[in-house]
């Protein structure tokens, strides 16, 4: 398979547009409307692609470059900087209307209000889809595979997920082997972060977030007696259950440049091995 082409936008800030904020509130009108999203699309339903006969992707972050990445996308712009900590606070750029224009999908995710500001801005002819970010194997691979119906790259989508099955079962046997006393650990996790959990093995005893956690939820949590805490590391707020005696581990959901959706996995199961490893049996 050729190896992707990506491009992430780098330029210095700028003051949005006049324009993309003016179309920001008409967007809003629409979907108050509850109009139906098209968005999700079904397996055939292509749009035109890019001049070699290949899509031309655009993704708002990395994690959704990831998904089209592992689908068999080659040709993908990253509109969000991987320095940005919280995606959803970014404000578009001019330079990044610039980069939806020639695209022939646009990759959001629904808790990104700028997607279809960008696209609409840019006057582009993309198809918006929006993308399910969970790192869950199961549905992670669900969702590949329909990007991979999307984009024309069935093949490539499925040869990914032979790599995926392969990676998961790998790492969940170490995880097991790492078990502090042979036994599951239980866990606290962030709502973006269970997927985590799931890799371990580990039982899942509460959840939090992804508004911060209030002292009554402190206190539910802590007399859980958790061993671990899975926080979300995009949206820490520090330490979750401070004097609980949980140790927490931070887990990663968003890839780093080399667009590796199985790095995320590889990146959590060292945290949760080093977590573990401070576990008493």
């Amino acid at each position: 398979m050729a190896r992707s082409r990506v491009r992430t936008t780098h330029l210095p800030r700028l003051t949005p547009l006049l324009p993309v904020l003016a179309l920001s509130a008409a967007l809003l009108l629409t979907s108050a409307c509850g109009s139906p999203d098209p968005a999700r699309g079904t397996a055939g339903d292509h749009a035109a692609p890019g001049a070699n006969g290949k899509p031309v992707v655009v993704a708002t972050t990395t994690w959704e470059a990831a998904f089209a990445k592992a689908a068999g996308a080659e040709d993908v712009t990253v509109i969000v900087p991987r320095s940005v900590h919280h995606a959803p606070d970014y404000d578009p750029k001019p330079s990044d209307l610039a980069a939806v224009a020639g695209a022939d999908f646009v990759l959001y995710a629904p808790f990104e209000p700028y997607a279809a500001k960008i696209k609409e801005a840019a006057g582009s002819k993309a198809r918006l889809v929006e993308v399910n970010l969970d790192n869950e194997p199961g549905k992670a691979a669900a969702e590949v595979a329909r990007l991979g119906a999307l984009f024309g790259t069935e093949e490539a989508a499925a040869h990914w997920k032979t790599g995926l099955d392969a990676e998961v079962a790998r790492l969940r046997g170490e995880l097991r082997a790492a078990w502090p006393g042979g036994h599951s650990p239980t866990v606290v996790t962030q709502v973006f972060t269970g997927w985590a959990a799931g890799l371990a093995g580990a039982t899942t005893v509460g959840t939090y977030g992804p508004d911060p956690v209030t002292p009554a939820q402190l206190a539910a949590l802590s007399a859980k007696k958790p061993a671990l805490v899975l926080d979300n590391a995009h949206m820490s707020t520090g330490t979750v259950l401070p004097d609980s005696g949980a140790r927490q581990v931070e887990i990663a959901n968003y890839p780093g440049e080399d667009l590796d959706l199985l790095a995320v996995y590889r990146g959590a199961a060292r945290e949760l091995r080093k977590g573990m490893g401070g576990v008493d049996g």
